[in-house]
């Protein structure tokens, strides 16, 4: 599979990264309930199939997710990248609150460590910014903790233009993971310039906007507790907008016989600023789905049709 390189001096990530949000299972922002095996049968198969990293976070699952990339992996630390995240903390009820305080983090790690079952991550990222914490106190012990050899590479999630100007004060920023998509193009507008410029490496999220843009995509396959049903993204009107935005992506994609997923990602990928594209899957059938995205280059008149249409559709 094609590789990229992680920012300034960075390692190669496959340009297809493993996202395990979803196998973290049932909680406030989970899709409903997984089936452990069928999750680490999809790891193994992303593995087999030549994805070399896997994003997860502490929160996923409240902590699951963590102890299921830890078992699919057991065999094959040494082979894989393992990104995970710190400064969402549980607070009792299912959900997590924002905590970014430098002793946070310093439990967090420790925590992550302990449910990978490994004694260093790959990339530790700060999950959300922390208004109650000035930056710099979090970024310095992110530093700290590279430092003592317990990640390899630091990095944060969803700052602003602003905030990474700060961190890269103290320490330079390997990475920054932002939502982008065909239904997200916000950071397009400064944030993926800076990255490019200072040599800060981008993984993308949800560049199928959490499933909106699969081109199977229905809200009676939700489950109960599936944190879109309650998504401004899944409602009226946006919904019916963006599943007919869909539709007319449908015959681009089919000209190279790929799904309208395949497509949303292949655009991700076609930014110049993007590392790597972070796709969810649950079981092998998805991530072999997914892979097909890696080899597929939008030609300039696919990029030039797809852009028309997203400015028809304004979403």
């Amino acid at each position: 599979m094609l590789k990229r390189k992680l920012g300034k001096n960075g390692p190669e990530l496959t340009v297809i990264g493993f996202g395990a949000w979803a196998i973290g299972g049932p909680w406030k922002w989970g899709w409903g309930k997984v089936d452990d095996n069928e999750s680490i049968e999809a790891i193994r198969t992303a593995l087999d199939n030549e994805i070399n990293w896997i994003d997860t976070a502490a929160v996923y699952g409240l902590g699951h997710s963590e102890e299921v990339v830890a078992e699919a992996i057991k065999d094959r630390r040494k082979e894989v990248f393992v990104a995970t995240k710190c400064g969402m903390v549980p607070d009792g009820k299912g959900g997590a609150n924002i905590n970014n305080h430098p002793n946070s983090i310093r439990k967090e790690i420790e925590d992550s460590l302990r449910r990978l079952q490994t004694d260093y991550v790959d990339l530790y990222q700060i999950h959300w910014p922390d208004p109650n914490v000035p930056v710099e106190d979090s970024w310095g012990e992110m530093v700290k903790i590279k430092q003592e050899g317990k990640a390899r590479f630091i990095g944060v999630c969803n700052f602003d233009v602003n905030l990474l100007e700060r961190c890269m004060k103290i320490e330079h920023v390997q990475s920054l993971q932002p939502p982008f998509s065909m239904l997200r193009r916000d950071v397009a507008k400064e944030i993926l310039p800076y990255c490019e410029k200072n040599g800060i490496g981008v993984v993308a999220y949800s560049p199928m906007q959490a499933g909106l843009l699969t081109g199977n995509f229905h809200t009676k396959k939700l489950a109960e507790d599936d944190w879109r049903k309650n998504n401004p993204y899944f409602q009226e009107p946006y919904l019916s907008k963006a599943l007919e935005l869909v539709e007319r992506l449908r015959p681009i994609a089919a000209k190279a016989d790929k799904t309208v997923g395949n497509l949303a990602v292949a655009w991700v990928l076609s930014h110049s600023a993007i590392t790597s594209a972070i796709v969810g899957a649950r079981n092998k059938n998805q991530v072999l789905e997914n892979i097909k995205a890696a080899e597929y280059v939008l030609t300039k008149e696919d990029l030039s049709e797809i852009e028309k249409l997203l400015k028809e559709f304004e979403l």
